[in-house]
Formats: structure tokens, C-alpha cells, sequence
């Protein structure tokens, strides 16, 4: 099977775009990904799919979380942590209970450690949500490699 044509195929399902983070010894990291989901609501659960070859698969492991729902504005935040850091940083931080997170955003969930999986190159991380927050606003949609505007409230 051609994996490309595989990616190119999942692409047509449009998502919105999170920032994960969570802090480590150095500080706090984020990655961005649009690959989550929520998965019960007895217990409160959500899946967040890591890639093996990124840092943040090890980061996360048994490692508290939170999902940062991006806004339609902030492209410039969530290229900054796909890896095109910006030296002027697009973003604060925001202290919150379990761990930092991106003050700002449309939504945030934060999430203790409930489980793992083998996803293939990918790890499934599930989180047991201990605390969320929504604001109004569109959110920043991805589709077919690009961001987009595709999904508006």
C-alpha cells in the first residue's frame, strides 16, 4: 500500500488543530496535532495519536497533558510547534493544574495519564481529563495538508 496516497486519502477528513503540551524538566513542550479525539465521557477520556520519532512520545510518557484547541487565527502558533519555531514567540503561557498551557486558545483540556497504545508508528495516548475550558470563536481547521476555514460555528 502506498502510505502517501494513504495520507493523502485520510487528508480529505477535515479536523481542527491542537497544540499538546506538557512540562518536562526544561521547561514546557508542545507539539501540534491534529489526531485527537474524545473517547468516553464516564470516565472523561481523549486520545491524543503521537508520532514514535518525536520527542513528545517520550515526553508524554506517563506525563500529565493538555490539549490546546486552536483558534482560526493562530496558524503562526500551531506552526510554531509543527516544528517553524518563531523567535518572537506567537503565544503566552498560562499556569494551569496539572501542567502549562497556551493562554488564548479556543478550548483547553487537561489530562492525567489513564493509558497507552501501540498505534503503530504512532503511540495512542489516552488522558483522563481533569479540568476544560471553552471560549467563543471559530476553530482553525486543516484539510488536505492545509489549514483552512472549512468549519465555522
Amino acid at each position: 500500500m502506498d502510505g502517501r496516497e494513504l495520507r493523502n486519502c485520510m487528508g480529505h477528513f477535515a479536523t481542527g488543530v491542537t497544540v499538546v503540551t506538557c512540562n518536562i524538566d526544561e521547561g514546557t513542550h508542545g507539539l501540534t496535532a491534529n489526531s485527537f479525539t474524545s473517547v468516553s465521557l464516564d470516565p472523561p477520556l481523549v486520545l491524543v495519536s503521537v508520532d514514535r520519532k518525536t520527542k513528545a512520545h517520550e515526553f508524554m510518557k506517563n506525563n500529565n497533558f493538555t490539549v490546546n484547541i486552536l483558534k482560526e487565527d493562530q496558524q503562526d502558533i500551531a506552526m510554531h510547534f509543527a516544528g517553524r519555531p518563531l523567535e518572537d514567540l506567537p503565544f503566552k503561557w498560562e499556569k494551569g493544574n496539572l501542567c502549562n498551557r497556551l493562554s488564548n486558545s479556543l478550548a483547553y483540556v487537561e489530562c492525567e495519564p489513564w493509558a497507552e497504545y501501540d498505534g503503530g508508528d504512532h503511540v495512542l495516548y489516552v488522558g483522563k481529563v481533569n479540568e476544560f475550558k471553552y471560549n467563543d470563536g471559530n476553530p482553525l481547521a486543516y484539510y488536505c495538508g492545509k489549514f483552512s476555514n472549512v468549519i465555522t460555528k
